[in-house]
């Protein structure tokens, strides 16, 4: 965000993020009628209460995704008192968010379980990330086995998938997070959640205040997004290795030695 108009009820909370004005850092006309360009900038001017800091201690390459998919899972882990040490926390989708939400969890002292169809990345979750346990979500036993073993779960996933297998994973008074888009409607039962009180909800970004603590509690914690540096000349091939799901877990463009090179005009 590089703007809201700072006098709705959600400017007023410092929830900046959910003002009906708000205009957005890429993608968005600014208030003289011009484009945002975001990241893909070479000089940006900023009112100042949209700034935030970076910790010295964090690089500022692998930051910056902390601006984006760091904010968005740690800002329902705030709301939502999905924080309490012990705890058993769910992630569904190990990609920029999910990632981000394994890390988040064991720093905040959760028991962390990633929940993939994939196999393949049982190893970096538990390996690379520390997770404590990995489920493969389309192996119906391991769904069974694991049923009501989770406090809290996080849906980082984009495609679209069923709700009700991840539901019967929590305990009663669960609670399930939508971060990711998917483009078809959700379908579940009501049944599926009255049975247990359980709950499910959405959220996005978060305001400038929480995103300066979040990245506070990067900071502390010494945490940063895995990420793959790239010049811009790369970009073409790096949309198709998004395509492909080939990156861990965000491509980061350094626009700086991109024009600045030898061969920049």
């Amino acid at each position: 965000m590089v703007w809201s108009c700072q006098q709705c009820d959600s400017c007023s909370k410092d929830q900046e993020q959910y003002c009906e004005k708000v205009v957005w850092t890429y993608n968005s006309i600014y208030l003289d009628g011009s484009p945002t360009f975001g990241g893909y900038s070479s000089l940006m001017v900023c009112d100042q209460r949209f700034i935030v800091k970076i910790p010295e201690n964090l690089p500022f390459d692998a930051a910056a995704p902390l601006l984006c998919a760091g904010i968005t899972v740690y800002s329902p882990m705030q709301y939502f008192q999905m924080t309490e040490p012990g705890k058993s926390l769910g992630v569904v989708g190990l990609g920029g968010l999910g990632h981000m939400a394994v890390k988040f969890g064991k720093a905040f002292g959760l028991k962390v379980t990633v929940i993939s169809t994939s196999p393949k990345k049982e190893k970096e979750a538990k390996e690379y990330l520390g997770a404590d346990h990995f489920l493969i979500s389309k192996d119906e036993k391991q769904m069974q086995d694991a049923a009501k073993s989770l406090d809290y779960i996080i849906d980082t996933v984009a495609a679209d998938h069923p709700l009700l297998p991840l539901i019967s994973l929590l305990k009663v008074n669960g609670k399930l997070v939508l971060v990711g888009m998917p483009e078809k409607p959700l379908s579940l039962p009501p049944v599926a959640l009255t049975s247990g009180r359980k709950f499910v909800g959405g959220s996005a970004i978060g305001g400038i205040k929480e995103t300066q603590e979040m990245l506070d509690f990067c900071g502390k914690h010494n945490i940063t997004c895995m990420i793959e540096n790239i010049p811009i000349d790369y970009v073409n091939t790096a949309m198709e290795r998004l395509v492909k799901g080939d990156v861990k877990y965000r491509f980061v463009i350094n626009v700086a030695e991109s024009f600045s090179g030898p061969t920049a005009s």
